[in-house]
């Protein structure tokens, strides 16, 4: 078989940060990349979800003009893409919407957000045959609102309490609340497990894998670590973290390809069979934004990327899960959180009319503006030793126009570049020049 022809220009780019990122996992479960690699050829948008690595190498070379001492260091979700929001139960009991994905968390730009999500919202509104124009309006809809509601943090002490939930929420996001309040913990297990003699079971499936007596062993070994990790104070419940079953699992989402991943059952908050609980005990990646941050203090401070994670998912959510934590397992840190019924993404597929889309849009501002603004100094931790709000507010000033039309600009070019680059994937992937990974 012939060698492939060496890639150059933008294609030999996206294959070079593709390995750099990737090259670890992608010799530890090839077949997992591949697959990955086929989702993410499926369109631009699916490639976009897959590749921030590539995203925040193009941020490195990129002059930001929204930056200063401060909001250069704020806590970041580091992969806000369209389909990262959805709902989640938090540590109240409230079902609550907002971003539901902490994988790529980090400290960075305020602006690499909202660059991220608008470049994403752009790639999907041209799925839905949108004109530029038409996809202008509604990113500054978005834009708009994120600036009121930091506006609105500082001339409050609230921004911890703020919350979309149920009574404050109108349209598709409302909806898929609603949605969620009528999921069960017994449906999820329903889903997942089998009961038999009285006792449940994890389901056997070829995505589960059930572990021998020593990789058993290290992984409650690794429980047992990870209780240590779970913050002091009061609870709503109390898991007995009685271990009923044990598998080894997979098919996570496109941006978790390759990670060694656990489920944990475990007695649940009483004796009754419906209340059992499980846990997800999944290897924590290298933080998209990181690979591009120089700050010496931010890297010391996480003692592994699931430390990372848990740490991070607290800052931006304020209210998190009471069983969410970290672990280590051979040396490698991972995160540890609750596989709840309680999340549901928001569904775009029926959102086809701008006038339907147009307030999801206010309230994903909302969300947003409150995700950058309860890690700060209110929060737990030494990062961020001002008030985000403030340095938002001071940073854009009086030029809150030109910011909007700066980022508007930047989010439909960096959606052109991404139909390209999506292109130039497809064709280093069909033609076998991502080293490592074999195309068919």
């Amino acid at each position: 078989m012939s060698q492939p022809t060496p890639l150059d220009g933008r294609a030999a780019v996206i294959v070079d940060v593709l390995v750099d990122a990737f090259a670890g996992l992608m010799a530890a479960d090839a077949d997992a990349f591949r697959t990955k690699f086929r989702k993410m050829a499926a369109d631009p948008f699916a490639f976009y979800r897959g590749s921030a690595c590539l995203f925040y190498a193009d941020m490195e070379t990129l002059e930001d003009r929204w930056c200063d001492e401060r909001t250069s260091r704020v806590w970041i979700q580091g992969d806000l893409h369209a389909e990262n929001f959805g709902t989640y139960m938090d540590n109240a009991g409230r079902i609550v919407f907002d971003v539901n994905d902490f994988d790529e968390a980090y400290l960075g730009h305020v602006s690499w957000d909202l660059r991220r999500f608008a470049a994403s919202f752009a790639l999907m509104s041209w799925r839905k045959a949108f004109s530029d124009d038409v996809i202008a309006d509604l990113l500054r809809v978005y834009l708009g609102a994120y600036l009121d509601q930091v506006q609105a943090f500082t001339r409050s002490d609230a921004d911890r309490d703020f919350a979309l939930v149920q009574h404050n929420t109108e349209g598709a996001v409302r909806k898929v609340i609603l949605e969620t309040m009528t999921r069960t913990r017994q449906g999820l297990l329903g889903r997942m497990t089998v009961v038999e003699e009285h006792r449940r079971r994890f389901a056997d499936g070829p995505r589960n894998r059930r572990l021998d007596d020593d990789e058993r062993a290290r992984v409650l070994a690794a429980l047992d670590r990870y209780r240590e990790s779970l913050p002091g104070g009061p609870h709503r419940h109390q898991v007995a973290y009685d271990v009923k079953d044990v598998v080894a699992t997979g098919g996570f989402g496109i941006g978790s390809a390759g990670l060694p991943a656990y489920n944990v059952l475990l007695e649940g908050y009483d004796q009754a069979l419906e209340n059992d609980v499980v846990l997800s005990i999944k290897q924590g990646n290298v933080a998209a934004p990181s690979r591009i941050v120089d700050d010496v203090e931010v890297a010391r401070y996480f003692e592994h990327e699931g430390h990372r994670t848990a740490v991070s998912q607290r800052a931006l959510q304020a209210h998190a899960s009471q069983v969410l934590g970290y672990t280590e397992i051979d040396g490698v840190g991972f995160i540890v959180a609750e596989l709840s019924p309680y999340e549901t993404d928001l569904d775009w597929e029926d959102l086809t009319e701008p006038d339907d889309i147009r307030p999801v849009l206010v309230q994903l501002g909302q969300a947003t503006a409150k995700l950058h603004c309860v890690g700060d100094a209110d929060s737990d931790h030494t990062l961020v030793p001002f008030q985000t709000e403030e340095a938002i507010t001071a940073m854009v000033g009086n030029r809150r126009r030109e910011f909007i039309d700066d980022l508007v600009d930047f989010a439909q070019g960096y959606a052109r570049k991404t139909q390209e680059d999506h292109r130039l994937f497809v064709d280093a992937f069909r033609a076998g020049q991502i080293p490592g990974i074999r195309s068919s």
